[in-house]
């Protein structure tokens, strides 16, 4: 907290967030990001980004664009209050709240991220009165709602942001039946966190479509990557392209439908995967999925379906399957293989892993 309090101040070098006790990511963020080297010196902290390319970027930001994203969420929120810790904070959604702690004068209560649903109630008792706020990923909001005592814990306080990626079917209805306030939350290292919440931009924030890429703007927007790649996303002065595709309803809510290189190109067609499934997620027997591609002689690529199953379901046929999807999205959209799986892979902070099982599943060469 006081390097953080430090950096926001202009005080002191540049920050270099790394994970405390794994020494080989730490050597390889260190040398890639050029720790000690010179940088900007209105950069307050590098926060590494791999992205889908597994190479370490970093996107800089500004002290000026981190106090503008914690004061954003907290107007949106209702005002400052004291945040439940519960994220590394060498991600970007951890290191915002220890930027949101210090901007409120509040400092915050710490637990381990793959912390014992039994241990929350406890740790929200720690936080005592006045607003009180969490932020977490669908994994671990999902593990708490298991449990009565932690779901009740977590209706206490005045909002959960989820963010990470997309949240499982069935998931928000769980929390509004346990009353647990989420708000949902969209953003990545390059826009100093979660920027759009439940749909709508934080104040300072701009949104845009570009043949339904997203592209995000405003204070938040950071300076550009340590690293930089063409081509460069930061291009355009004060705006980030992100290779995520959206749509944006009447109300001027955005909805996140996938990401350009998750997109599966088969017969001629492009497949969005988070759309498929949202659509098998209302099938009965189907608990979680991941859609990914793998390729095909015929097709380029065909469409795959890993399951994780409802508690006592049989798993559904690959027919069963198609013709569920098809009620909704085109035939073209649907699994022509399902594999049933105990549990998907994740990275990171919870991020769904296709590539892991793109590999996993794909045919011999």
């Amino acid at each position: 907290m006081p390097d953080v309090a430090d950096a926001l101040a202009g005080r002191g070098a540049a920050l270099l967030p790394v994970p405390a006790h794994d020494d080989r990511q730490t050597a390889v963020l260190t040398t890639a990001l050029r720790a000690g080297e010179p940088i900007d010196d209105d950069v307050a902290v590098v926060v590494a980004t791999s992205g889908t390319t597994g190479t370490p970027k970093g996107a800089m930001l500004t002290a000026a664009a981190l106090v503008a994203s914690a004061e954003a969420t907290h107007s949106r929120l209702g005002g400052a209050g004291r945040w439940l810790l519960a994220l590394p904070a060498y991600h970007v959604a951890g290191l915002q709240v220890l930027v949101r702690s210090i901007v409120a004068g509040a400092d915050p209560v710490a637990v381990p991220a793959d912390v014992d649903p039994a241990d929350l109630p406890a740790a929200v008792r720690t936080m005592g009165s006045g607003r009180r706020y969490a932020s977490v990923v669908a994994v671990q909001l999902d593990k708490a709602l298991r449990s009565p005592a932690a779901a009740a814990a977590l209706a206490e306080l005045d909002a959960v942001l989820v963010g990470g990626g997309p949240m499982p079917a069935g998931l928000a209805e769980r929390a509004a039946a346990a009353g647990v306030s989420v708000v949902r939350t969209y953003g990545m290292s390059e826009t100093a966190g979660g920027c759009v919440y439940d749909g709508l931009p934080l104040e300072g924030v701009q949104l845009r479509l570009d043949d339904s890429r997203v592209v995000l703007g405003g204070a938040t927007v950071a300076k550009g990557y340590r690293n930089p790649v063409q081509p460069d996303p930061f291009a355009e002065s004060g705006w980030f392209r992100t290779d995520d595709v959206g749509a944006i309803d009447d109300s001027g809510r955005l909805r996140v439908l996938g990401r350009v290189d998750d997109a599966i190109s088969t017969g001629g067609l492009t497949v969005l995967p988070q759309l498929v499934e949202s659509a098998l997620a209302t099938h009965a027997a189907v608990a979680d999925s991941a859609v990914f591609g793998v390729p095909d002689d015929r097709l380029g690529q065909r469409v795959v379906a890993a399951l994780v199953l409802t508690a006592g379901a049989a798993p559904p046929s690959v027919a069963d399957l198609r013709a569920h999807v098809a009620q909704t999205l085109d035939v073209t959209a649907a699994p022509r293989e399902v594999h049933v799986v105990d549990d998907l892979p994740r990275r990171g902070i919870g991020k769904l892993d296709r590539r892991a099982l793109a590999a996993r599943f794909s045919p011999p060469v």
